[in-house]
């Protein structure tokens, strides 16, 4: 799995499920643009765990806290960065993935691309997990393309991460 992607701006996440942290360093975002915080965290809280039956159930209150690339609120620049600390992992439930991959995971894949020296813990860096710092750079770059008159909706009408995904282009 490619942990940067991105010509104009580049994408990079970095960590694993039961890591430390989880985070994203978003280079090339232009400098000059407010980012309204409060939406983000809104738009962060629509993937959060635990919301229905399907999702994990682990408990995270998924808090980025910024690292660089603000100053007062507004984008200066400088490389953003964003940390997210993993809380509630329980690495032991994990146990059994390294001799039993989990249908529909990238446990196998995992296995063979690194012959066996992943991180097999809630999936590592191919856990789901990592969605979180990609959801991040996504609703800052909605923000940004919004204030260039750009718009994007989901089918429920809700401002989507696709707008993000465009800006990586």
């Amino acid at each position: 799995m490619g942990s940067s992607f991105g010509k104009n701006i580049n994408v990079s996440i970095f960590g694993q499920s039961h890591s430390a942290s989880i985070g994203v360093v978003i280079d090339g975002l232009p400098a000059g643009h407010r980012i309204d915080l409060e939406k983000l965290g809104q738009f962060m809280s629509r993937r959060a765990p635990g919301r229905n039956e399907y999702s994990t159930q682990r408990s995270e209150s998924d808090t980025p806290v910024i690292l660089s690339g603000l100053k007062d609120g507004v984008l200066c620049g400088a490389p953003f960065a964003a940390v997210i600390k993993n809380t509630d992992a329980v690495s032991r439930d994990y146990s059994e993935v390294s001799d039993k991959p989990r249908p529909g995971h990238a446990d196998f894949t995992a296995q063979m691309k690194y012959n066996g020296t992943q991180d097999h813990s809630g999936g590592g860096h191919f856990s789901g997990r990592l969605t979180l710092p990609l959801t991040f750079a996504g609703a800052l770059c909605a923000q940004w393309l919004a204030r260039e008159g750009m718009r994007f909706t989901d089918y429920y009408g809700e401002q989507s991460c696709t707008a993000g995904r465009a800006a990586f282009i």
